[in-house]
């Protein structure tokens, strides 16, 4: 088990002065059975009144508004974070069973489905179909397809934007951790394998030292339904560990964007994130 600090600051600068913004961020972890939230918490400038809830999906959101003149809007979420490792656990389900479980609940139902993002590429599905029909066993048949999008796709930053999707990314056999649990989520999909898309954060370091803070950024991967739902990173072709802290689940990046919101003022803004990861033990 790790303890782990995230500082994930992020934010516009804007051609001139907003008269008004609208907001939802996405940033602050929530305590499930493999990591438990010591605290955390949200910082805006200008100063805002928030309103949180947990969404549609379990994800939690901070919703606010800064309604005075402004040209610059930074939001900063501090979070400290207990996370144990998930080693996937195979339950030796049946395909035949797997598809009646997953026709039972809204949960898998709706993870079923393909969308925009993740409608897979005809040699996604084509990859995916073939390893299926090696295995017995659903679970291990996600493995597999994971493990073989992450040896497909090399990680690069550059070629891919926010809005590519799954079969763009595949073109070009190029992407972000984002494109690659696209990917991911249209083949496991496409074989009948209940999937759905994972933001959060990952300390880059292995054997990162106590105490030392490092560069981070917003990670994504993905988690399949095969009797219990099991997770894993395609970009690192890792399991979930102790490395990986969860902020949300959804159907795609669409559902869980760190910062969303709209603004009364000068066309052009400037993005700017910076993700600070710090083990504490």
């Amino acid at each position: 088990m790790k303890r782990l600090r995230i500082e994930h600051e992020t934010g516009f600068g804007y051609g001139g002065e907003v008269s008004a913004s609208y907001n939802e961020a996405r940033m602050l972890p929530g305590t499930t059975d493999s990591q438990f939230v010591l605290s955390s918490s949200l910082d805006i400038e200008p100063s805002t009144a928030v309103n949180t809830y947990v969404d549609y999906f379990g994800t939690r959101v901070s919703s606010f508004d800064v309604l005075s003149p402004h040209r610059s809007l930074r939001i900063t979420a501090r979070s400290l974070v207990e996370v144990r490792p998930r080693p996937i656990e195979h339950t030796g389900i049946s395909w035949d069973r797997l598809h009646a479980e997953a026709s039972r609940s809204i949960e898998t139902v709706e993870q079923l489905s393909q969308t925009s993002r993740t409608r897979p590429h005809p040699e996604v599905a084509e990859i995916a179909a073939a390893i299926a029909a090696r295995h017995d066993d659903p679970g291990r048949a996600a493995h597999d397809i994971c493990v073989a999008i992450g040896d497909a796709v090399e990680y690069m930053t550059g070629v891919t934007g926010v809005h590519s999707t799954a079969a763009e990314a595949w073109e070009t056999r190029k992407g972000v951790c984002q494109d690659m649990a696209h990917i991911a989520l249209g083949a496991l999909r496409s074989v009948g394998i209940p999937a759905r898309y994972v933001s959060g954060y990952l300390h880059p370091r292995p054997e990162a030292e106590v105490g030392v803070p490092v560069t981070g950024e917003s990670h994504a991967w993905v988690e399949w339904f095969a009797g219990q739902w099991s997770g894993f990173d395609p970009t690192n072709n890792i399991e979930i560990g102790d490395r990986h802290v969860l902020v949300g689940r959804a159907r795609d990046y669409n559902d869980v964007p760190p910062l969303r919101g709209v603004y009364a003022g000068p066309f052009k803004s400037d993005l700017h994130v910076k993700v600070t990861i710090t083990r504490e033990a």
